[in-house]
């Protein structure tokens, strides 16, 4: 049961990093200057409920994996892309996010959807490796 819960939350969160990589970001540069500090406040408020949980939950599941002795080449790889994920997501997004609530930046938007490329990679072979695995 637990190798399900993990396969449906890692995979919600491939669905989720898509959207935000090739709809929500680059959208930021689309909104006006003076509405941007407010839109980038609700965006971050609002989608902090659905990512935390669900990095959590991926996180969570994959503990119980481990913890219950799961010791598979797909599941050891598919830590190392969690670790990917959370580095990139505390090192490099939550900075950037942080320097765009001053306002928008082009410069930091830029970095924000280049960089983000490395968590929309890492999440999708997780989901691929996941997949392979519990099937």
């Amino acid at each position: 049961m637990v190798e399900i819960i993990h396969l449906a939350v890692t995979w919600a969160l491939v669905g989720l990093i898509w959207m935000v990589q090739v709809v929500i970001y680059p959208q930021f540069g689309a909104v006006g200057r003076l509405e941007f500090g407010a839109y980038h406040a609700d965006y971050t408020r609002r989608i902090s409920w659905i990512v935390g949980p669900l990095m959590l939950a991926e996180l969570g599941s994959a503990a119980w994996l481990l913890w219950a002795g799961e010791r598979s080449g797909w599941f050891l790889i598919s830590l190392g892309l969690i670790g990917i994920n959370w580095l990139s997501t505390l090192i490099v997004q939550v900075p950037l996010h942080r320097r765009l609530e001053q306002g928008f930046e082009a410069g930091a938007h830029g970095r924000l959807v280049a960089t983000n490329w490395v968590r929309t990679a890492a999440w999708t072979a997780r989901g691929i490796w996941v997949a392979a695995g519990c099937l």
